[in-house]
Order: C-alpha cells, then structure tokens, then sequence
C-alpha cells in the first residue's frame, strides 16, 4: 500500500508555487498601478544604489548552456518547471513592479550551466536553489541536488550533456530545506550509496531536521506557505515575481537518502573522491542544520544560504522558529575573516557568485553588518521600551547608508521590517507588555465592535476610500480587513480590500511580500483555491514513529473520545520491527515508543503503511483489517479512537473568517 500524507508540508508543499509557474496559469489580480503606486515606484527608483555592472557581469560569467526545451515535465508528461517564465523581465520597470525587484529578477531569471572555476560548475535557474558540480578524480560531486527528481535530473544532464558524462561520486547536503535535497534521486540511486559506492555528506542533524522541523505545525505552514511563494499567481507584470532567492520553488517529486557521513564541527576536513573539502559548521542560522564548504584546490568558498544575494529571514513567513540573528551575524564574520581571504570566489547555493578576492570578502561582510545592525538595533531599542511594531517601523528608515548602498543586503526575500519584530520576538515573544494587548478580543469579535465603532460598515467603506485615494493603503487595508471580517458577504469591501492589497504587492521590493499581499488580493477575489499537498514518502519513511504519534496527537478531540473512556493500544510494526503504545483518556493521547504493556485494550500488527493509513487516513478498521491489519480485542474502541481525530487540513481561509 503506497501512503502518501502531507504532515510538515510548510517548506516542501512550497511547491504549488510553481504549478502555475510551470504550466503558464494566468490568475494574476486584475489590478493597473494606481497613481499614488504610480509615484511610489518612481520615488524608490530614485533613492536605488547606484549601478557599477558588476551584478550584470557576474551573472552571466562562465555561461555555457542550457536546454533547448525550457519545460521540464515529470513522467505523467506535466511541467514541472518553466526556465522562460521570466523572460518577460526585460527593459525598464512597469508601474505595478518595484524597480528594484524588477532589477533582480532581471538577474535571477538567467539559467543554464556556468563554469565558476576550472573545475567547478553551478546550474542555476532550474529551481529554487542552484546545483554545484565538482570533478572529482572519478565522477561529479554534486552539492544541494535541487527540490525534485526530475529538475535534479535535468541539471545533472545538462552538465553531461555540456562537458562529458560522468557519474556521481558523491552528494552533499549543505542543509536540512527541501530544496536542498529533495532531488537527491534524480542524481544518484540509493542502491549505490547502500553498496558504498556514493558518498552522501551532510552537517550533523539534518536527517533529524530535514524531516522533523514543521511536522507539529505543518498543516499551519503549508497553508501559509502558499501566500509566502504565491501559489497559483503566474509570473507576470501583475503577478508574481519570484521568490527573492530564486525564481520559485519547483514542482516534482520530492526524495531523500541518509547520509552516510555527517560533519560536526567547523574546520573538519574530508577528501571526496579525491578533492579536499574544508566544512563550517553554521547550524542555528539560517536552517538549524547546516554547513558552508571550502573546495580547497579551486579557491573556493560556498556560503550556502547564510549569504545570498538579498536580506534573508530571521524568521519565514510561512512560520517556522525564529532563528537566531546574533548567531547568524557570528558564522558571517567567522566566513568572512577565516574562509573568504583564500578565497578567489565565493558562491551560494542561491543566485549568482562574486568574483575576486576583495569583493568577496566584502560582500560577505557587508551581509554580516547587517544581520548584526539588525540584531543590535532592534535589542537596543527593545531595552528602552520600544514595542515590536515600533522598532521595525523606525529601522526600516535608519538602515546605514553604507548598507543602503549595497545591492545585496536588500530585502528581497526577508525585509528589515519582518526580521525586527522576529529578533524581538526571539527575545521577549509576541506580547508588548500592555495589558490591553493581553486579552484582547479575537479578530471577528473585535472586527465587529471595531466597525460599529466607526459608525457601521457605509463608514469604513467610505474611511477606507478615501485613504486610498490619499495612497495610504495599509490603512484602508487595516479597515477593510476588520470590516471584511465583521461582515464577510460584504462583496464591496471584499473588493476594495484586494485592491488596497494588490497596490501594497506592487509596493513590495521584497518578492514573499509581494507574493503575499498578491494571494491574499486572489483569495478575496476567487475564493481560495487548492488544498494540502502530498508529502514525499522518502520523507515519511525517515519520520521517527514517535513523531508521527505525536503529530497523531495534535488531531486528537477528547471532547469526541468522552468523559470518563480510557484505551491502550498496543502496536507492532512488522516491517520495522518495531513496538510501541497508545494510550488516550478524555483529556490526552500519549503515545510511547518501546516496549509494550502486559495487558494492552487492543493489539494490532502490520506494516507501518497500514498504522499511517488509521491514524493520518483515517481508513476504517475493519477495512485494513481486510488489507492485512491484524487487530487483536476490542475493534470497535479502537475505531471509536480513529473517530476522535480529526481529518487531515485541507487548507483554511486567511484574509476571511
């Protein structure tokens, strides 16, 4: 029985973004650029860095090709991924994009094999993340094999096709996200790694990471995963604009191997098929397993994704634990003082590399200062009382003009804005310590005493109008929203507040901002579209049992178990040879790995395919008792149980109640 679930889809589930992205789905907000978005624009053009080439150069040094058929299909003949999606970014910005986002999609659109080094290779553009190639004294060394099979598969045969096929020697994992491995299967079988043959390195605690981190929240995530990416929005002028790091994420098949090697410590050394590879180890910051490599012999250093070619995320949008920015400022500066002075280039495992010692190390440190600038500001101004709010209000205009000056320390993906209220929120959490704000009502009730209020709904319409036609669209958003919650079949203001969210996406220099007020626009016009997606079985099949009982228990009603019942059930996983116990009660279900009690209510046994099918499916006992589930005492207490959890999310509504 083949089971496939969406547990800790947040990251991976990403992938919707691209179905539109691939398959060229129009359903971009039918919104022009408003006057006030008009000036705007032309403000923040005015204010942008100068320009010296050197992004323009960089990007296309070493091009050498890329595929003939820019659509990359999986088996059932779907695309998967688009290489001209963006080949509409050229000339000067339209109205409804920021220029600056405009200038860096003009960059991140270019995709195909680059030559780096004499023997070191990256194929960009053909997802999220870009695959890096080494010749080794035998095969390739591939690092970070892309999101799916069939992008991973195209990249690598780019690279044969381009400068002679060899095989794989060995892959390596730079850290625990999915786009930087869940193409794995794409370039190497696990039947070789098994026999020892392909080596497969990753940093200490990414099998744990890569498949544990969003399992407790995962339906939250995925969910608000498709705002951060832009689900459904296709590419466009009015659509969406990449993901800031890259194009989008790719759609496919998702995959995993162990590693058979881990890296523990910063300055560990290991000769891969015969290249000497020096590792920092960097887990805490930007994923919290994680590590950045020197290719000795090419006087290389790949940065991984704590150095990117924008501002990156303290904390996601899509949710997840706030990483830590003074951390994260330390590994930079280690990078950049250890690491980037035998350095020729430096690369990363998103967007384009630098060139040349002294930029390098520059360019390093310019991101170090601001994660640091960040971090020491927002404690600062924390420590003399400031609320979350107010300090990101206050940095987003008092970032040094040093830094301002920098093109890749902007906040195309992460904003300065979003990263103080996450830095604040590392320290002190989301609470400012007024009281009004400890108890506050919830969104609808409070919506609904909001606008009464104001003097009913007519009123906040007309409020929100006339800050719209001021080009004060956060405010008349704020409006909209309450109203749009205290009255959701209020199609008027349903359609105002998209619009007033579609002007701020224009707004937006950082591309998951965009993407995000772009969704939200398309959910109050269309209604929300799609559902949870599919986890990769690879990914389920290295999930820890104690940790899909525990997910199980996230789904448990005790108010549908019923006062007073208790049950234990006994499992024994055949294939695993593996035990291990539930026990419920009208206030919790717990579940144990290990041995088993005397005298358990119920005992089933089977395959762990057929534990995930009763307690994520929900498939009726008596239905997978028939599939090979054998069920000793009492069948229908444990049925009673499976009914006490609640179905998979399929998805929830956002920016409606």
């Amino acid at each position: 029985m083949t089971i496939r679930i969406c547990l800790a889809a947040a990251a991976l589930c990403a992938s919707l973004a691209s179905i539109a992205q691939a398959a060229g789905e129009d359903t971009a907000p039918e919104s022009p650029a408003s006057p006030a978005t008009r000036a705007a624009q032309e403000a923040a053009a005015a204010a942008l860095p100068s320009e010296d080439g050197r992004d323009d150069e960089f990007v296309r040094r070493g091009f050498l090709a890329t595929r003939a058929d820019p659509l990359i299909r999986a088996a059932n003949g779907q695309p998967v991924w688009n290489l001209a999606a963006y080949a509409f970014v050229e000339g000067p910005a339209p109205d409804s994009v920021h220029p600056s986002l405009w200038r860096h999609m003009r960059h991140l659109k270019h995709h195909g094999l680059f030559r780096v080094t004499d023997n070191l290779w990256q194929v960009r553009g053909f997802d999220l993340a870009n695959m890096t190639i080494i010749r080794g004294h035998t095969g390739w060394i591939v690092i970070d094999p892309l999101t799916s099979i069939e992008t991973a598969r195209a990249a690598l045969d780019l690279v044969n096709a381009t400068l002679g096929p060899r095989p794989v020697s060995a892959v390596i994992y730079t850290h625990s996200h999915a786009d930087h491995f869940g193409g794995v299967r794409g370039v190497i079988d696990p039947v070789e790694v098994a026999a020892g043959r392909v080596a497969v390195i990753a940093p200490k605690g990414f099998l744990e990471e890569a498949v544990s981190e969003n399992v407790m929240a995962g339906a939250a995530m995925t969910r608000r995963a498709a705002y951060q990416f832009g689900a459904g929005i296709a590419p466009g002028p009015q659509g969406q604009m990449g993901s800031g790091i890259g194009m989008a994420v790719a759609g496919g098949t998702l995959s995993l191997i162990a590693p058979t090697d881990t890296i523990a410590a910063t300055g560990e050394r290991r000769v891969v098929d015969g290249v000497e590879l020096g590792f920092q180890i960097v887990s805490g910051s930007e994923a919290p397993a994680e590590l950045n490599v020197m290719i000795l012999p090419e006087k290389t250093f790949l940065a991984a994704e704590i150095a990117t070619c924008t501002l990156h995320n303290i904390l996601t949008p899509r949710g997840a634990k706030v990483r830590d920015a003074r951390a994260w400022a330390h590994f930079l500066d280690e990078a950049a003082t250890r690491y980037a002075p035998q350095s020729e280039v430096v690369i990363s495992s998103h967007c384009w590399p630098i060139f040349g010692r002294a930029a390098g190390m520059a360019w390093l440190a310019a991101q170090r200062d601001n994660y640091r600038w960040l971090h020491d500001q927002t404690v600062r101004r924390m420590n003399r009382g400031e609320t979350m709010a107010e300090i990101a209000e206050a940095l987003a205009a008092a970032l040094p003009a040093g830094l301002a000056g920098e093109w890749a320390t902007r906040g195309y993906y992460g904003t300065i804005s979003h990263n103080a209220k996450a830095i604040y929120q590392f320290y002190l959490g989301w609470y400012d310590s007024v009281p009004a704000n400890l108890h506050a009502h919830p969104p609808v009730a409070r919506a609904r005493r909001l606008i009464d209020a104001l003097g009913g709904a007519e009123r906040t319409r007309a409020l929100a109008r006339a800050a719209m036609a001021e080009g004060d669209y956060r405010w008349a958003s704020e409006l909209l929203q309450n109203l749009v919650f205290a009255a959701p079949d209020d199609a008027a203001a349903r359609a105002l507040l998209a619009e007033s969210y579609a002007q701020q996406g224009y707004h937006a220099e950082s591309a998951i901002w965009r993407n995000q007020f772009l969704a939200a626009a398309g959910d109050l016009r269309r209604g929300r579209a799609g559902g949870a997606a599919a986890q990769s079985s690879d990914l389920i099949a290295a999930l820890g049992t104690g940790e899909l009982l525990d997910a199980a228990a996230t789904r448990f009603a005790p108010e549908r178990f019923g006062t007073g019942r208790r049950l234990s059930v006994a499992i024994v996983l055949t294939d695993r040879e593996e035990e291990a116990l539930i026990e419920a009660n009208d206030r919790v279900l717990i579940g144990r790995v290990g041995s088993l009690p005397p005298s358990p209510d119920v005992t089933i046994r089977g395959p762990r395919a057929l534990l995930l099918a009763l307690l994520f499916l929900k498939q009726p006992v008596n239905a997978l008792a028939g599939a090979g589930l054998v069920v000793e005492g009492d069948a229908a207490a444990l049925q009673h149980l499976i009914d006490a959890l609640d179905p998979m999310p399929q998805g929830f509504d956002i920016v409606l109640p």
